[in-house]
């Protein structure tokens, strides 16, 4: 399974920016996904998943309300919708997929098996 984010770019405080994330070779059965980021000098920490289904979704605290993550039926792109972006919202974003059905403890990085190159977001004046 191949994935490839794109859709960063630099951006002022209370702008937008959409994320993608293309899947490839993937298996006829689907998993869930999440969205992680990674500012300079800090550890990588979760943003949004988003199970198999589509029917639930979770967010870390300092972005409920201004992110939302989706995927198309097909399973073959991953999304994340930034509004109302903030200076700590700067980092690299990286979009995951597991490869087993396991629990919701979706903000272990660990319980992802596939990641994409990243994706650098900058918000500033």
């Amino acid at each position: 399974v191949q994935l490839q984010a794109s859709g960063g770019g630099l951006e002022e405080p209370g702008g937008s920016l959409r994320l993608s994330c293309a899947v490839s070779g993937r298996t006829s059965e689907t998993y869930a996904m999440g969205w992680f980021r990674q500012a300079p000098g800090k550890e990588r920490e979760f943003v949004a998943a988003i199970t198999w289904s589509g029917r639930s979704t979770y967010y870390a605290d300092s972005v409920k309300g201004r992110f939302t993550i989706s995927r198309d039926d097909a399973d073959t792109t991953l999304y994340l919708q930034m509004n109302d972006l903030k200076p700590d919202d700067t980092g690299v974003y990286y979009c995951a997929r597991r490869k087993v059905h396991r629990g919701s403890d979706y903000n272990d990085p660990a319980t992802f098996a596939y990641w994409g190159q990243g994706t650098l977001v900058t918000v500033s004046s």
